[in-house]
């Protein structure tokens, strides 16, 4: 049994027909490869780390052990193989980067030139081999409606010798991030977070989780245990909608709920699905991960790149406060709430021009929650790459007046403003002289200028991509993108044509 990204032992398959087999090696790999990678933190394999430990546990409590092997894929089960010979190798499909994708491929020639069979189970709604979306949602509904899997009674452990050492960062080469994490890994922890959402956090969901001042604990915040696999999707799809019934026979009974609860649990089923429809991007096209998934728009920015304006967003100090504050805040924490994730990817592919590619790879090592194929597609499609969705430009300003008005969750991160009166807190640059000394607040020495004029800026944004978007062959690929990734149901007529048939 071969633990990647799904660590737990509720709700696993692969796990459960491992153990019908017989005597079970339960492994997972530390492979430097992966560590090496432009995207990879350390505070991501932190939280590993502690979904490996409760795993170890969970696992012994059930009869058998977690082994923790360092090296190559292939190397490290061609040293068991050898030791002490692998009848099958049992695994959950992974969508992950190029990397874990190619040595999934490696894997798959050592399984087949040794005679191994190698079963590989879906651990969430993406689909191998897909050739277009028609049927997707549905597929993806009939499988979350399965019943979660309880953990096999027992596991008869293979009598080998491997190691059993949860290792820390340090004996991997790997220097710790000095970071206030407030999430944290394993199984326990996420099922504490899915009850405590949906009882008491996630009331106010739908009106709350776009605002950096309410959304940590609005959000489920269970997106890095999706990540790492500590919680199935199954299982908090089955608990949802148990909760959304329970709510509703209330609500019959005449018992009050809160006029909140159900459209925010209809808001997050919602994203349940959304969270498989962007992996499924990058299942069905790997190469999203480098590449502009529509091609029309290759040399729009790659000539254009200022590393000074780089810098100046990966250290927060743009001269736009609801930018730098939410720059500030994901470095120090590892977590944002999506809206803003939207809008410094945005200001950065649109306001300064940058490249989605770098910008993106600087996000994913502050992510704790970072998941491949979310994250590329989502970059892509804040940065008008993708040919099919609108090109949404957000306002750094705008964002300020609708959800931090009082400036609190700026003042908490960028501490040079915490003297600017609330009317200049969206943006301080405005403020006259006298104002600027009377704050503490020196524009261009304590805190600096905006790196561009929006207006402009967004203006010249527009200009170049629309001269791509108008262009007859981006209207061709945009059909092909649609029909490859689009998100949509069956059209009722062509599902009834296709019954009587």
């Amino acid at each position: 049994m071969w633990f990647k990204r799904d660590l737990r032992v509720n709700d696993h398959e692969a796990l459960v027909e491992a153990a019908k087999r017989g005597p079970t090696v339960a492994l997972y790999i530390y492979e430097p490869e992966l560590y090496e990678a432009p995207d990879f933190d350390p505070s991501h394999l932190e939280f590993v780390n502690e979904c490996l430990r409760e795993l170890q546990a969970n696992l012994r409590a059930l009869g058998s052990e977690l082994f923790l092997e360092v090296g190559e894929a292939v190397s490290i089960l061609e040293s068991i193989h050898q030791r002490f010979g692998i009848g099958a190798l049992h695994s959950h499909q992974e969508t992950g980067g190029t990397l874990s994708f190619q040595r999934d491929l490696r894997v798959k020639d050592w399984a087949s030139s040794n005679g191994i069979p190698w079963h590989e189970y879906r651990q969430h709604g993406v689909t191998r081999g897909l050739r277009d979306r028609d049927g997707w949602a549905a597929r993806w509904t009939s499988l979350m409606k399965a019943p979660p899997l309880a953990p096999p009674p027992y596991i008869e452990s293979a009598e080998v010798e491997l190691r059993s050492t949860v290792l820390p960062l340090r004996d991997l080469e790997l220097q710790p991030r000095n970071r206030s994490v407030f999430q944290r890994g394993g199984e326990q922890k996420a099922g504490s977070l899915l009850h405590s959402f949906l009882q008491e956090r996630g009331e106010r969901y739908q009106k709350e989780m776009s605002s950096p001042n309410t959304n940590i604990e609005a959000c489920s915040r269970l997106s890095p245990h999706f990540a790492y696999g500590s919680i199935s999707m199954r299982t908090v799809y089955h608990a949802t909608e148990e909760r959304r019934l329970e709510l509703k026979a209330r609500r019959a009974e005449k018992i009050p709920i809160g006029p909140d609860w159900l459209r925010s649990l209809s808001s997050f089923s919602k994203r349940l699905r959304w969270h498989c429809h962007f992996i499924q991007k990058l299942e069905s096209q790997p190469s999203i991960e480098f590449e502009n998934i529509a091609r029309a728009y290759d040399g729009l920015r790659e000539n254009d790149f200022s590393q000074a304006r780089f810098q100046a967003w990966c250290e927060g100090r743009t001269g736009y406060p609801m930018v730098d504050a939410c720059m500030r805040s994901l470095v120090a924490t590892g977590w944002v709430g999506f809206r803003m994730r939207a809008m410094l990817m945005s200001f950065a592919s649109y306001h300064l021009w940058l490249h989605w590619r770098p910008t993106s790879v600087f996000l994913a090592r502050q992510f704790i929650d970072f998941e491949p194929g979310i994250h590329y597609s989502q970059a892509q499609m804040q940065s008008g790459t993708t040919g099919i969705n609108t090109v949404r430009i957000y306002s750094p300003t705008k964002q300020v007046h609708d959800h931090d008005p009082k400036g609190a969750f700026i003042r908490s991160w960028v501490p040079e403003l915490a003297g600017v009166p609330d009317e200049h807190i969206a943006e301080p640059h405005l403020m006259g002289g006298l104002t600027q000394r009377q704050s503490g607040c020196i524009i261009g020495k304590d805190y600096p200028a905006p790196l561009v004029e929006h207006k402009e800026a967004v203006r010249e944004a527009r200009s170049k991509i629309y001269s791509v978007r108008s262009t007859a062959a981006a209207r061709e690929e945009a059909q092909r993108v649609y029909q490859k990734h689009g998100s949509r149901r069956r059209p009722a007529r062509r599902a009834n044509k296709r019954k009587a048939s």
